[in-house]
């Protein structure tokens, strides 16, 4: 795991790879927890038998955003900036989805601090994250990540 000692230690990664995250693998039972919580239960995600037979990749597939939602699992296992008082998801920018992960696949995240921006009272993080698929050609996602960050607040 990359340790990042501060919010001030942040600007020293800028344009660089911070962490790759461990794989993790997706399988039939997070997929059908992903469509019920959704209520995305389209056969190409939830019917084994029928994707076998009619679907061009041959078994189940992620959803695209259920691969989408794991990119702040995949970084916080492997990346952790201490100093933080809070951390706000503030949205994502220019996401792509080249290829599906087929079940039982795995996926990695490489992330990349691409700028930074100060807001009230703390800093707006730009990271880019490639989604990997293990052996694949293509990425599963990519996405740019905006995270407000907090400093902690110190007692005066």
């Amino acid at each position: 795991m990359q340790i990042i000692e501060n919010l001030e230690a942040l600007s020293g990664w800028i344009g660089r790879e911070v962490a790759c995250s461990d794989w993790l693998a997706i399988d039939q039972q997070r997929i059908q927890r992903f469509a019920e919580a959704t209520g995305d239960t389209q056969w190409i995600h939830v019917d084994p038998e029928r994707a076998r037979r009619e679907s061009p990749y041959q078994s189940t597939i992620a959803h695209g955003y259920l691969t989408l939602s794991l990119i702040p699992i995949l970084m916080q296992s492997c990346v952790r900036i201490d100093g933080i008082g809070m951390a706000i998801n503030y949205g994502l920018d220019h996401v792509r989805l080249p290829a599906p992960v087929r079940v039982n696949e795995r996926i990695r995240a490489r992330i990349v601090l691409d700028r930074i921006e100060p807001v009230s009272g703390g800093i707006q993080v730009f990271w880019s994250a490639i989604v990997e698929i293990e052996n694949g050609d293509k990425p599963a996602c990519v996405a740019q990540m905006l995270v407000r960050y907090y400093a902690v607040a110190t007692a005066t």
